[in-house]
Protein backbone atom coordinates (compact mmCIF):
# COMPACT_ATOMS: atom_id res chain seq x y z
CA UNK A 1 0.00 0.00 0.00
CA UNK A 2 2.87 2.39 -0.77
CA UNK A 3 2.01 5.35 -2.28
CA UNK A 4 4.29 8.24 -3.93
CA UNK A 5 4.17 11.54 -2.20
CA UNK A 6 5.93 14.97 -3.13
CA UNK A 7 8.09 16.89 -0.94
CA UNK A 8 7.93 20.50 -1.15
CA UNK A 9 10.36 22.97 0.69
CA UNK A 10 8.47 24.98 3.09
CA UNK A 11 10.48 28.38 2.64
CA UNK A 12 10.60 28.53 -0.91
CA UNK A 13 8.33 25.99 -2.12
CA UNK A 14 9.94 24.68 -4.54
CA UNK A 15 8.79 20.88 -5.31
CA UNK A 16 12.25 18.89 -4.48
CA UNK A 17 11.88 15.32 -4.06
CA UNK A 18 9.61 12.55 -4.49
CA UNK A 19 9.27 9.64 -2.23
CA UNK A 20 7.29 6.94 -0.97
CA UNK A 21 5.06 6.08 2.42
CA UNK A 22 2.82 3.25 3.89
CA UNK A 23 -0.88 5.07 3.93
CA UNK A 24 -1.68 2.72 6.58
CA UNK A 25 0.84 2.89 8.94
CA UNK A 26 1.63 6.70 8.82
CA UNK A 27 -1.89 8.71 8.38
CA UNK A 28 -0.26 11.99 8.96
CA UNK A 29 1.49 14.25 6.37
CA UNK A 30 5.47 13.07 6.07
CA UNK A 31 7.91 16.32 7.35
CA UNK A 32 11.98 15.54 6.47
CA UNK A 33 14.76 18.12 6.86
CA UNK A 34 16.14 17.80 3.47
CA UNK A 35 19.10 19.99 1.30
CA UNK A 36 16.82 22.11 -1.30
CA UNK A 37 19.15 23.42 -4.43
CA UNK A 38 17.51 26.89 -4.94
CA UNK A 39 17.84 27.97 -0.88
CA UNK A 40 21.30 26.17 -0.72
CA UNK A 41 20.68 25.14 2.78
CA UNK A 42 18.95 22.31 4.63
CA UNK A 43 15.07 22.84 5.52
CA UNK A 44 12.15 21.25 6.15
CA UNK A 45 10.18 19.52 3.75
CA UNK A 46 6.77 19.20 4.12
CA UNK A 47 4.42 16.29 1.76
CA UNK A 48 2.18 17.85 -0.64
CA UNK A 49 -0.97 16.47 -2.49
Amino acid sequence: MNEKVTLACTECLSRNYITTRNKKTSTERLVLSKFCKKCGKKTVHKETK
